[in-house]
């Protein structure tokens, strides 16, 4: 059975994680489905998996390569949190300020050096749309348990000899 290639799986998530961002963006400006704040941290993750993941996959030493994977799988596991409390519980809430994604973001001052990517445009309520009958967090919590297998992936698998 061929072994999973950890450099192409973690260039692939990467591209992922980025495009995902892009789709969130494309859908906020060209179908008005406004962010809110738990959105947006998730925003947040995806652009940061993106470059670990392809700073990952481009080392040229497994070492280095799988200890960066691990050090990122935090922040997949942590995107399925925020995806799961978006939907299970804020979503329910007719306003989400000041809670820990909104802390986070603006504690960043993301969304003032960013407003058109990490600015909170809308409640959690509000935010709460699906998207080919699924709700918009779930496409995101799969992305994220996507990228959170290949960082396990990426760290468990040997090193190949040539």
């Amino acid at each position: 059975m061929a072994q999973p290639r950890p450099r192409l799986l973690l260039t692939v998530t990467g591209l992922l994680c980025g495009t995902s961002v892009g789709l969130a963006l494309l859908a906020q400006y060209q179908f008005n489905m406004q962010p809110c704040p738990w959105c947006v941290l998730q925003r947040l993750l995806f652009v940061a998996l993106a470059v670990l993941c392809l700073l990952s996959a481009a080392l040229p030493h497994s070492t280095p390569r799988r200890a960066l994977s691990a050090l990122s799988l935090p922040l997949a596991i942590g995107g399925m949190g925020a995806a799961l409390w978006q939907h299970f519980v804020a979503a329910k809430s007719s306003s989400c300020a000041l809670t820990l994604a909104d802390t986070i973001i603006s504690g960043l001052h993301l969304d003032t050096l960013l407003p058109g990517v990490f600015e909170v445009r809308a409640s959690c309520a509000d935010a709460a749309v699906n998207v080919l009958g699924v709700p918009f967090e779930f496409w995101s919590l799969a992305l994220f348990a996507l990228t959170g297998t290949v960082l396990v992936l990426s760290v468990l698998t040997p090193t190949r000899r040539a």
